[in-house]
């Protein structure tokens, strides 16, 4: 599994977040939402730490981004990556 984030995506963090080097984010799975890969779950996102060896991860800038190896089920073998919906302000997750 490998993470990817846009140029856009990352600056929106940055900004929304207050993101500066050693801050980590943790996509999740979480229960409910409108998710399209796993039925009555959708993905979710936290300013959080890892706490062992994560599933996956990217770091740019000196921010990490990560998914735990618990919700690595969540995913089923896809890759993750996050873009901006310039139109919301929002990021948009694929599963591809």
């Amino acid at each position: 599994m490998n993470i990817v984030i846009t140029k856009k995506a990352f600056d929106w963090y940055k900004r929304e977040l207050g993101l500066k080097p050693g801050d980590a984010i943790r996509f999740f799975a979480r229960y409910g939402g409108c998710g399209t890969v796993q039925k009555g779950f959708s993905l979710g996102m936290a300013k959080d730490e890892p706490t062992g060896e994560p599933a996956a991860q990217t770091t740019i800038d000196g921010v990490t981004f990560f998914v735990d190896d618990s919700d690595q089920w969540y995913f089923d073998g896809r890759d993750l990556t996050v873009d901006l919906d310039e139109t919301g302000d929002e990021p948009v997750f694929l599963l591809q």
